[in-house]
Order: structure tokens, then sequence, then C-alpha cells
């Protein structure tokens, strides 16, 4: 998923001179922010998404996001396990071929393609909506800017990776910009004269009546859940640790993910609540009316600025892990005993760049096909977000819960099995809105089509190990 640093191996925290340290440091700040980008970005249009579905509730707001950041604790608490057991990577698809077997590291893999072409088209529309919101005259054109951007992020994809530090920066300056506005929002003036309530009385506090409208609202902003996975399978790209250091990174990442996204999804709910800025009309969002109420002119463009190349290179990202994927379950032609891949060889071909350029390919399309039938719009697309990695999320739990159990670890065991009831309470409330059924259908789809091939290419062992990471 990222780039790889050609540094020689790093004993994790055996080397203490202070020129290691920084270079760790460096290291984990490189990692940690390029892999929350995703998770970070989806701050953009999480908030606005559970408004939505709240019918414009802001009473109700905070709790609902409250909730989206339980869940999303509970959830790495469970993938500390999964990153402590695989400190090579394998995330979700590693765990659940050991638990289950070879073939049932499908299902997490299948969700996992899903997601990142959900991932792109998402992104880029968020990223349009974004520059609309600063220049509302694009508005016309906003199915063919985010068709657009698509196209750029895959062109650029093939022409290298971006690296580890150009991510964590934009991912830096998101934060940095995204607490500026939220310290400039402490001292702007409400508009209106009480904050918007619909039918579940969240005006007066939610109570009991608030439940239920809570409990259908908050599936549809676990798009912040997105980049939970992301750590415990890119930890395999940091050729510069030993196994105990990968560990270190992955679990600091982890913790590091939760806290930045859930200050970042709790002040911004608190403050649109509070500011009672509702549900946008016209061409923006809720996050830039916010940023617009309460911020100078300049920070504002600032911000969408910032916003919008964070979105980009969250899908870019998913465009150098969803090929790179593909790749590793690629066969590579070559007849030899090692040949043990599924996926026909086509789609491990890369560039003088190491891309794997008819997988990006495969991707563009099918984010394109997506971004189009949507209008450009994310909040169309995000009512089928955030599903399908649930799928990957369950499987691995549940795995975590077979080996504590093997292993008699009765605390681990009711922590997972408490992580497997929450991910599946969500997945059951998410399906039943209709929409992400269709999601669920294409990951299962995607899934049963690489298991079809496995078993043609004669069921070979070790493709669970396939990591997400478009280098060659």
């Amino acid at each position: 998923m990222h780039e790889r640093v050609g540094r020689p191996p790093v004993a994790g925290g055996r080397n203490g001179s202070p020129r290691a340290v920084r270079s760790r440091a460096v290291l984990l700040v490189g990692f940690a922010f390029a892999v929350m980008a995703d998770p970070v970005s989806s701050v953009a249009y999480a908030v606005e998404a559970a408004a939505r579905a709240l019918n414009n509730d802001l009473g109700l707001l905070l709790a609902t996001m409250g909730l989206v950041v339980g869940i999303i604790a509970l959830v790495v608490l469970n993938y500390r396990q999964i990153v402590a057991r695989y400190p090579r990577g394998g995330g979700a698809p590693a765990a659940t071929a050991e638990a289950f077997g070879e073939g049932w590291a499908f299902l997490p893999v299948g969700a996992l393609v899903v997601d990142f072409t959900l991932t792109i088209a998402i992104s880029v529309a968020a990223s349009a909506s974004a520059a609309i919101a600063l220049f509302p005259f694009l508005a016309p054109w906003r199915t063919l800017i985010a068709v657009g951007l698509v196209c750029l992020v895959a062109c650029v994809t093939l022409l290298g990776h971006l690296g580890r530090l150009v991510f964590a920066g934009l991912t830096l300056a998101f934060v940095a910009s995204a607490i500026m506005v939220l310290t400039f929002g402490l001292f702007a003036a409400p508009d209106g004269p009480g904050p918007a309530a619909g039918a579940g009385g969240g005006a007066a506090g939610g109570g009991p009546a608030g439940i239920v409208p809570v409990v259908l609202a908050f599936p549809v902003a676990m798009a912040l859940a997105t980049g939970v996975e992301a750590p415990s399978t890119a930890i395999a790209e940091l050729d510069e640790l030993d196994d105990d250091g990968r560990r270190r990174f992955g679990k600091l990442t982890l913790w590091m993910m939760l806290g930045i996204v859930g200050v970042l999804t709790m002040g911004l709910a608190a403050e649109v609540a509070n500011l009672r800025i509702g549900l946008p009309e016209g061409e923006t969002t809720m996050i830039a009316e916010l940023a617009r109420r309460s911020s100078p002119p300049a920070m504002f463009a600032v911000f969408q600025l910032v916003t919008g190349l964070l979105l980009l290179s969250a899908a870019s990202s998913s465009f150098q892990a969803g090929p790179g994927l593909l790749k590793a379950l690629a066969r590579k032609g070559d007849g030899t005993e090692d040949d043990v891949g599924a996926l026909p060889a086509v789609l491990g071909l890369t560039n003088s760049r190491h891309s794997p350029y008819w997988g990006t390919l495969l991707f563009a399309v099918l984010a394109v096909v997506l971004a189009a039938a949507a209008g450009g719009n994310e909040q169309t697309l995000v009512l089928f977000y955030a599903v399908a990695v649930f799928l990957s999320f369950l499987a691995g739990l549940a795995s975590m819960a077979v080996f504590s159990k093997r292993e008699g670890r009765r605390g681990y065991l009711l922590m997972n099995c408490a992580g497997v009831l929450i991910v599946a309470f969500t997945l059951v409330v998410n399906l039943l809105r209709g929409l992400p059924l269709f999601s669920v259908a294409a990951s299962l789809v995607v899934a049963g089509i690489f298991y079809w091939m496995w078993v043609r290419a004669g069921k070979p062992q070790g493709l669970h190990a396939a990591r997400p990471t478009g280098r060659g």
C-alpha cells in the first residue's frame, strides 16, 4: 500500500542511540500518518452522513458519533491481537485462513477488494465536493470532475508511489487545519434559536426516544472504521524493523488512529450541533459550512484545499492496495513450482515503476462506473460504504475468538466475542437499510470467483498471506 524504504533492518528498540531514536520516530510518523489517510479523510463526510440518517436531528448527532467511535475502539482492541499474531502482515485473511482453513480467507479478501473500489469512488467524489464548496461555479461539472479525478489518481499511481512521507504530510496538514477550524469554532456564535431536531427528540437531549434513531443512523457513519484493517497489513512493508518493531509500530498506529479520528469526529460533531449547522443546501458540505462560518476566508480556503488533497491521497492509497492485492494473488506464469497464484497472470504484470497496470485499469473502470452512477455525490455512495469491510472485521474477530478459546485466554475471548457481536449487529443494521446488500453481494461474488479460481489452480497454500501492496 505504501512505498518500501530501502534501509537496513533496525531491531525494534534495541538501538538506543539518539540518531536511531530519531530515525524510528520519523519512520513511525511517516508510517502511521500515511496509514491514517483513509479514516482521517472519512471525517470529511461521515458526520454529514450521520446527520442525514438522523433527518437533521442535531441533538442526537453527538451521541451517534460517540457510538461510532466506541465501536471503532472495540475493533481496534481486537486488531491489536491480529497485529501481535501476524507481525509480517496478513491481517484478517491470514487469521481467517489459520482459524477456519485456507479457502475461507477469500471472504475477507473479497470484502477488501470491494472496499478498496468504494474508497476510490467515494474519496474522489468527496474531493470534488470540497472543491465545489470552495468554487461553487464548478457544480454543473460535479460528475465530470469526479470521473476526471479517478483517471488522474490512476495515472499518478502508474507513475510510481507517492511515498509514505507525502501521505503523512497531507494527513498532518488536515489534522492541523481541522484543529484550527475547531478552535475558531469555539468563538463562533450559533446560527438560529436552537438545535435542529427531527422526530427523534434530539433537541431534548435524546433519552429513550432517541435510542432507536441513533441505532438506525450510526451504521451510515461507520465509514470512519474503514482504515482499521490497514496497519495489520501495511506493517509487512516495514523492512527496516524486526518483528517486535513491527508489532510496536502497528499497535501504536492503531492507538494514534483511534485518538486522532475520535477527537476530530467528536469535536466536529459537537461544533456542528452547537453552531446549529444543519444539512447544507446547495452545492456544499456540512464540514465546509462549519469551516466557512467559524473561520476567516483564508483559513476556509486552506481547509478545503487540504481536505481535497487528503481525500485524493486516500484514493491513491486504495489504488495501490487494490491492484497490489490482485498482483499478490496472481500466477507468475513462469511454470515453476513457486508459481502458486490463483488469479490470471495478467493481473501481476507491472510497468517499469512496479505498478500493476491491468489491475489499476480494472479498479479505475469500476470506480468511474460507481462515481458516474452516483452523480459524483459522496453522500449517495456512503450509503453503500463501510459494509464490505465489516465482513472482513467479522472474519478477523471471529478468528481471534477461536485462537483465544484454543489458548485458554478467557479475558481475550470475552473481548473477541463482544467484538464479534457488535460488528455483527452493525452489519445486520446496515443490511436492514437495503442498499448495503449490494456491497455485501459484490463481496461474496468476488470471494466466490477467487475461490473458484483457487480450486482450479489446485488449491495452492499460502495465498492468505498475500498483502495489499502495489510494490513489485
